[in-house]
């Protein structure tokens, strides 16, 4: 009976032999060969590039902060040497005399008042000058209006002082149930109405040939107390506890502080 022979044997003693060995057919490639086959190499991802981006963000922001901490230095520098040299003060201003000439509330809860004021203002600066835009004036007792006024704008020369008239009318006011309650016992007290007198205007500083932009001011008076006239004849304040506070008023986008 004849031994059956492999191909695998046979070749291998075909090359013992010295005989060319016999091709053999290869086997098919399996599935995860030939995915690999058509997969794309994979190549690490360049990380140089977001390290330059983030560098130069953060040489920017370096630059920038070093700019905005000299403009602040030199602001800063600035303003001293302003001060230095003009040595600037704010303006004081005083009450002087106020008259109530009549002070009466209808049937109908309607004021009809008028008010005669003096105001004194001082410009305590030697090398300043103040410029005025037109102040109102408006009087308050126990937070209510009881009248209103504007005074024309004016120039404060150095080493000045310069006095403010004007009349405060108030005609045909509407008033509410709280607010007439609150001035007919006022006005039947012996201490009469208590008064707020308050200025509001805007002003510039005038140093040499330089002028400062307008800044916003508040002045706000208060101790000041008259009874109500009786006859024809105008009552006279009491203006010697009157005291005057200025508050400067900066407009900041929508906001005043």
């Amino acid at each position: 009976m004849t031994d059956r022979v492999h191909p695998n044997a046979a070749a291998a003693a075909a090359a013992t032999n010295g005989a060319p060995a016999a091709k053999t057919a290869p086997f098919p490639a399996t599935k995860s060969q030939l995915y690999g086959a058509s997969r794309p190499a994979y190549r690490p991802q360049p990380y140089h590039r977001r390290r330059r981006s983030r560098s130069c963000c953060c040489s920017v922001c370096l630059w920038l902060s070093l700019i905005l901490i000299l403009l602040i230095f030199l602001l800063a520098v600035a303003s001293a040497v302003v001060y230095l040299i003009y040595r600037p003060q704010r303006p004081s201003f005083s009450v002087s005399a106020v008259k109530l000439s009549h002070f009466n509330i209808t049937s109908s809860s309607l004021l009809n008042s008028k008010f005669d004021l003096n105001v004194s203002a001082r410009n305590p600066n030697k090398k300043l000058v103040f410029i005025y835009n037109p102040v109102s004036i408006s009087i308050f007792s126990n937070e209510i209006d009881v009248g209103d006024g504007v005074i024309p704008g004016f120039v404060h020369n150095t080493k000045n002082t310069t006095l403010l008239k004007t009349s405060i009318i108030s005609n045909r006011q509407q008033l509410d149930s709280s607010s007439v309650s609150t001035l007919k016992s006022s006005m039947k007290s012996k201490k009469g109405l208590p008064l707020q007198i308050q200025l509001d205007t805007k002003v510039k500083l005038k140093m040499g040939a330089l002028k400062s932009p307008k800044i916003g001011i508040r002045v706000s008076c208060d101790g000041i107390s008259v009874t109500v006239p009786t006859g024809k004849s105008p009552a006279t304040a009491s203006t010697s506890g009157a005291k005057c506070k200025v508050d400067l008023r900066l407009k900041i986008w929508k906001w005043t502080i």
